[in-house]
Order: structure tokens, then C-alpha cells, then sequence
């Protein structure tokens, strides 16, 4: 096992705000950061045959830790951590570049970051979890706990049940009312409106993200809990698994002993840039912060090493795919080559991944990425968390599975490319 950590401090700045540069395990140098190509470059399928064999997780983690001094040498993204994980054991946790450039703060295992739509999952687990004590049902229907609610089909309102909005089956377009939440609409003024948005399908009968619905679940907590949805997290599930920096909101993410500022690119640096509250108003969608350490246990217990935290039923229950999401293998050149099937279970997409099962999740708000990914049968996956709007650090994880799974090795992210771009600001995947 390897367990990669910080080991010494930047010696020399350029400038006030800089790029971000880890230095773990490589002699000091000065800051700075190199002006990103102005457009993204995608990463073209060239397979090498894979000299390794498969299933070799130690293996894995040293070419992956290799592409993390890669990406530090790139200086394309201004933080990141990264944790690999094999059965109950880490194999790898690692942090690059800066949690806030202005202060040359390098990212440790122990910097917080926000984890945007990574969020979903701890609130499909807490919502299992209340299912099993008899709180609620899957299929409780949201009416049934929360008579106002209102579709513009009042019979598709009456139809709709927590199954269904945790698995993004409401029927409503992709993405609804997103934009107004990104202007800092009230959740609550966004809910009444839902009863104005057409229809797409008839609920359950189709897949149509959500940020704003898929929060209806933190109204229903209360409703059958008493308590507030955060708290029952915290109780339920951070607690239990040890999970100390893990936490809900702006506020509580900025009073981090140690916490990963966003980034914007400015000139020839990075630059730590204010945190974009919007998101933050969904806390079941998008609200957690946590460190890459506490990832790591996350990830130990939905692989099934916790099941006095989280069973193996359960476990079953939030991984089983409910609706089809065929549009997933054609976002990006690694799902287009290596998806077979793509599915959205509760919290969590399902990809059959070139004939293996997929558990996966992506994130993105203002300023920061995120990324879970795991084999279930093989116990074996990773979570990266970035500061940036990046594209380079997304490739990383299929060119993992890749190696774990001895497929022929394609350079997803780029690292040999000499032009690398940036993403765009989005909203919580």
C-alpha cells in the first residue's frame, strides 16, 4: 500500500496569486502557472495494448500517482486530491496544487472541498436508512407527505413518489428551473413554480436530471423525521463512518480548519475566486463539503465495507439501475468508446463499462469538479475533488479503470497533449 502526503513547502512565489503547483516528493520550485490553450482539446482514442496485467490494484495506483506528477507539472489546474481505494484498504491519497494559490497553501488529504453533485448519494443513503426504521417507503407518494406540492398535471402529482424523484423520474425537462437557482431564486419560490413547467413524460416514465425536485427529499425528512435533513445526515451517516470534516453549506465549508478555495484563471495564474452560494440552497442535491480523507471512508462503504452503517441490502437497493440515461455514452470520448449501457439508479448513474458494472457520479459548481467511480463486483474505485474548472483531471478516472481493468491504454486526459482547455461554468451534474 501507498500512501502519498505532502512532504515539503514551496520556497519561492512569483506572485501573490499563482497557479497551482504541488510539490510532494519533488524539489522546491518557484509558483506559477502556464496559460491554458483558449479551447478545449478532446482527448483522441490512440490505444497502446496494455503491457500490465489486469486486477492489479497497487499497480494501478502507482501509473495513477505517476499522471498526478504529470498533471502538477502541466500546472493546468490550480488543486486537487485524489483517493484510491481496494476492498476496505486505501491504496492512494494524494493532494496537488493549491487549496488557495494567494497563500501558496498546498491541498492536503485533509483540505475540504465541495462536492456538488456528489451530494445525491448521501441523501439516497439517509433516505434508505429512514426506510428501514419504517419512516417512510420508496414509494410514498410526495403528496402523501406534502399535500401543497404541485405538478402542472395534478394526476402526475398525485403519481409522484420519493422513488421517483431520487431517481430523477419526475418527468419534468432536464434541468428545470437550474437557471433561476443559479440567480439565487428561493428553493421554496422554485417548488411553488413547478406547477407552470410542462410536462416531458408522465412520471416514471422517463429520465430528466434535477436539482431542485431531487431536494423535495430534505422537505419529506422533516416532514417524517422532525429533525432537519442536515442533521440527520450528519447523525446517520458522517458520524458513524468518521467523516469529521464533512459538513453542509457555505458557512460551515469557509469555518474548515482547511478548506480548498475556487479558482478562476487571471492572466498567467490562478487565482482563488468568491464562493457562488447558489447550489447550496439544495443541500440533498449539491450542499456537502468534505475532504479527499473522508471520501475515502465514503467510498469504503458503499463498496460494502460498513454494513453497520450502510447494509448490504441497502447498498443493493440505491445501486439497482431504474431508468435508462442513453444519452450519457456520448458526452465525452471515454463514454462514447468504453459505455455499453448507461442507467440512473438512486443517487447513482450505472454504466456497463467495457462489460463491467459501473457505480458512478460526477459534480460541478462554480469553481470546483468532482468525481466518484467504482467497480462493485472487483471492491475497487476513487474519488477525485478539484478547485477549478478544469477539464484535464475528468480523464483521469477512466485512464484508472483502463489500467485496473487492462484494457488498452488511451491518454483520456490528455497529459501527453500539448494543448489542454478549461470547461465552462456549469451547474451540479
Amino acid at each position: 500500500m501507498i500512501v502519498i502526503r505532502r512532504s515539503a513547502v514551496l520556497l519561492a512565489v512569483l506572485f501573490a496569486a499563482t497557479a497551482a503547483t504541488d510539490v510532494a516528493a519533488r524539489p522546491p520550485r518557484a509558483a506559477h502557472a502556464r496559460k491554458p490553450a483558449p479551447a478545449a482539446a478532446p482527448a483522441r482514442e490512440t490505444p497502446r495494448e496494455s503491457p500490465r496485467a489486469a486486477n492489479d490494484a497497487d499497480a494501478a495506483a502507482r501509473d495513477f500517482n505517476g499522471w498526478l506528477d504529470s498533471v502538477e507539472q502541466s500546472e493546468q489546474i490550480s488543486g486537487m486530491a485524489a483517493v484510491i481505494v481496494k476492498d476496505d484498504h486505501v491504496l492512494l491519497q494524494r493532494g496537488v496544487g493549491f487549496a488557495d494559490a494567494s497563500r501558496s497553501k498546498p491541498v492536503t488529504p485533509d483540505s475540504v472541498f465541495r462536492l456538488a453533485s456528489l451530494s445525491k448519494a448521501f441523501a439516497t443513503a439517509l433516505t434508505g436508512l429512514l426506510v428501514d426504521e419504517g419512516m417512510l417507503n420508496w414509494d410514498t407518494h410526495v403528496t402523501g407527505v406534502m399535500p401543497t406540492f404541485e405538478l402542472q398535471n395534478l394526476e402526475a402529482s398525485g403519481k409522484l413518489t420519493v422513488r421517483d424523484i431520487l431517481s430523477q423520474r419526475v418527468g419534468l425537462p432536464h434541468n428545470t428551473y437550474d437557471t433561476l437557482l443559479e440567480q439565487d431564486e428561493p428553493y421554496q419560490s422554485l417548488v411553488e413554480k413547478l406547477r407552470e413547467v410542462p410536462m416531458a413524460c408522465n412520471v416514471g416514465d422517463c429520465y430528466g436530471y434535477q436539482n431542485v425536485t431531487f431536494s423535495l427529499i430534505g422537505d419529506i425528512t422533516y416532514a417524517v423525521s422532525g429533525d432537519f435533513f442536515y442533521h440527520q445526515v450528519e447523525k446517520r451517516i458522517f458520524h458513524p463512518l468518521g467523516m469529521d470534516t464533512a459538513t453542509y453549506g457555505r458557512v460551515a465549508l469557509e469555518d474548515s480548519a482547511d478548506w480548498a478555495r475556487p479558482h478562476a484563471h487571471r492572466g498567467h495564474s490562478w487565482v482563488p475566486i468568491p464562493i457562488k452560494e447558489s447550489y447550496y440552497h439544495v443541500p440533498p442535491a449539491a450542499g456537502v463539503n468534505a475532504s479527499i480523507k473522508d471520501m475515502g471512508k465514503w467510498l469504503i462503504a458503499q463498496m460494502g465495507g460498513r454494513p453497520d452503517v450502510l447494509s448490504p441490502e441497502l447498498l443493493t437497493t440505491l445501486h439497482t439501475p431504474l431508468v435508462e440515461t442513453p444519452i450519457e455514452r456520448h458526452f465525452t470520448p471515454w463514454r462514447k468508446a468504453r459505455l455499453r449501457s448507461a442507467n440512473y439508479a438512486l443517487g447513482w448513474r450505472i454504466y456497463d463499462y467495457a462489460g463491467e458494472t459501473l457505480v458512478f457520479h460526477a459534480g460541478a459548481v462554480q469553481g470546483y469538479r468532482s468525481m466518484i467511480a467504482f467497480l462493485p463486483k472487483q471492491r475497487f474505485g476513487a474519488v477525485l475533488l478539484w478547485n477549478c474548472e478544469c477539464a484535464l483531471p475528468s480523464g483521469l478516472m477512466p485512464m484508472l479503470l483502463d489500467r485496473y481493468l487492462g484494457l488498452s491504454e488511451v491518454d483520456w486526459a490528455g497529459i501527453e497533449s500539448p494543448k489542454r482547455g478549461r470547461l465552462v461554468a456549469g451547474g451540479s451534474h
